[in-house]
């Protein structure tokens, strides 16, 4: 289970950073494409926080400057990485208060699984808006990443 789940974030990682370093070198990134990305970095922030009983420190929808997606980034990496690596239980129940405050509990691993999930959801979102902007996206398949 750890390993393939340090695969999964690893290839979660390579994603967003080529997104990350397409938009860089753009003169204008779209706008919905800067929201959907901080939300992207803010909701793998906020899960990885309540894996570890802390309180996040970014909203769900926090706008954050380009600039900071990197550090921001490495940072989740790291602590889910982190988590992965310091875990003997992935069936453990991961209690938990959602953005509107309701109580809820889940599994470790369909957590870490729905972080990766997530993600690749709204990079999808992110690309289609590229491609309506006129912008052709990296290929980010997981099939590009294996090969």
């Amino acid at each position: 289970m750890k390993g393939f789940l340090h695969q999964l974030f690893d290839y979660n990682f390579y994603c967003n950073k080529k997104l990350i370093e397409q938009c860089t070198a753009l003169d204008e990134v779209p706008e919905k494409c800067l929201r959907l990305f901080s939300h992207v970095l803010n909701a793998h922030h906020t899960w990885n926080h309540r894996i570890l009983g802390k309180p996040s420190e970014f909203e769900v929808w926090q706008v954050h400057d380009i600039g900071r997606w990197e550090d921001i980034h490495y940072e989740n990496q790291r602590t889910s990485f982190e988590i992965i690596t310091n875990t003997d239980d992935f069936n453990k129940r991961i209690e938990y208060q959602n953005s509107a405050g309701r109580t809820y509990a889940n599994d470790l691993k369909d957590i870490l699984f729905h972080v990766v999930n997530h993600s690749t959801h709204h990079r999808g979102q992110i690309l289609s808006e590229f491609r309506t902007s006129g912008i052709t996206p990296d290929a980010l398949d997981y099939i590009f990443y294996k090969r």
